[in-house]
């Protein structure tokens, strides 16, 4: 499944719990690549990112428990 994470809604975003969660819930993603991702959303600018299709109620939630605004492209 492929998702379009469009931005970060909290009032203070935790850097590391977000680079982490998209870490560890996308399937081709490692944790240097995460931090970057981290930063472009934090910005305002989306990125697309893939799961694995057996994940993705729990990381959906997880997405969502950090105010992360996400959108699902397949």
């Amino acid at each position: 499944m492929k998702l379009n994470l469009l931005s970060c809604d909290a009032v203070r975003p935790d850097r590391r719990a977000i680079s982490k969660c998209i870490a560890e819930i996308s399937s081709n993603i490692d944790e240097s690549l995460s931090i970057e991702l981290t930063s472009i959303i934090l910005e305002g600018d989306p990125v697309d990112i893939e799961i694995e299709d057996k994940n993705s109620g729990s990381a959906l939630r997880a997405l969502r428990k950090l105010n992360i605004d996400y959108e699902i492209i397949e």
